[in-house]
């Protein structure tokens, strides 16, 4: 089995602020034996418009906040998966890009993934957010990649909603699915749980799902409940509206291989 850190932070529209808060929890985690350690979704920053969401964007040999990142994980030696923007390559270049990184522990920079699902929300009771207007989408999956804890397919906080994309990673070898997240208050008490453990039980993988937590700015906020659940379905760590906090859990590969081989969902033809 091997330790995993979830991180539950609420993030600004400073970089700089982000990033210390980042850094300590990574201590943290590794000197609590962490072997890796899970951000949320816009980790770098949360921004109150899209234009200042494009002000703050910079490639990541420039980010203030990925490059120390990189730093945290060579000293620490110890891997990092974070969702971060990145500068758009559209034509109009008046979007970014919603994207995880996976650090490895020398600290380089070796996966990426653009999230493909942009949310649309318009809530009567809530916000609305078209996150198509200043993201673009990402256009294919990223394959799984092997990592210290098992193989891991990404996804991002409204990819939840898609099943058919987390099947699709586990056809392709995914052992654990991870969802690090925004998710707004309004609909995570009705439905962030409930999607995640249809996810794990579905796909009969981990779950992990660290989410941003508390009021971002004067239109945004997020639900916390950072929350690692196992192939079965059950909880096996959780937070709740805590700030710039970290939970742990212990990932068994080995549980994967027993729930696939106990309750067989696949190659059914």
């Amino acid at each position: 089995m091997v330790r995993i850190a979830i991180a539950q932070i609420r993030s600004t529209d400073s970089a700089e602020a982000n990033l210390h808060i980042s850094e300590d929890l990574i201590q943290q985690a590794s000197s609590e034996g962490a072997q890796a350690i899970f951000f949320p979704e816009a980790s770098d920053y949360i921004c109150s418009d899209g234009a200042r969401c494009k002000q703050l964007c910079q490639p990541i040999e420039y980010s203030i906040f990925v490059q120390g990142l990189r730093k945290q994980a060579r000293k620490y030696k110890l891997p990092v998966a974070v969702g971060i923007h990145e500068p758009c390559t559209d034509a109009e270049n008046t979007r970014v890009k919603n994207t995880l990184v996976w650090i490895n522990e020398a600290g380089e920079v070796l996966h990426r993934y653009q999230k493909v699902h942009m949310l649309e929300m318009k809530l009567s009771d809530g916000p609305q957010i078209h996150e198509g207007d200043f993201c673009q989408p990402g256009r294919s999956v990223l394959s799984p990649f092997e990592t210290p804890i098992g193989r891991v397919g990404a996804m991002i906080c409204f990819d939840l909603r898609f099943p058919s994309l987390a099947q699709k990673l586990v056809s392709m070898g995914a052992e654990i699915l991870i969802y690090p997240s925004a998710f707004v208050p309004n609909t995570g008490e009705l439905h962030w749980i409930p999607l995640l453990q249809a996810r794990a039980i579905e796909c009969q993988a981990y779950v992990i799902a660290p989410d941003q937590v508390g009021q971002h700015n004067e239109q945004r906020s997020s639900y916390g409940h950072s929350v690692v659940i196992d192939p079965w379905g059950r909880i096996i760590a959780q937070l709740g509206s805590e700030e710039n906090v970290l939970a742990y859990a212990e990932i068994d590969r080995e549980q994967v291989k027993h729930a696939r081989q106990s309750l067989f969902l696949r190659k059914r033809e």
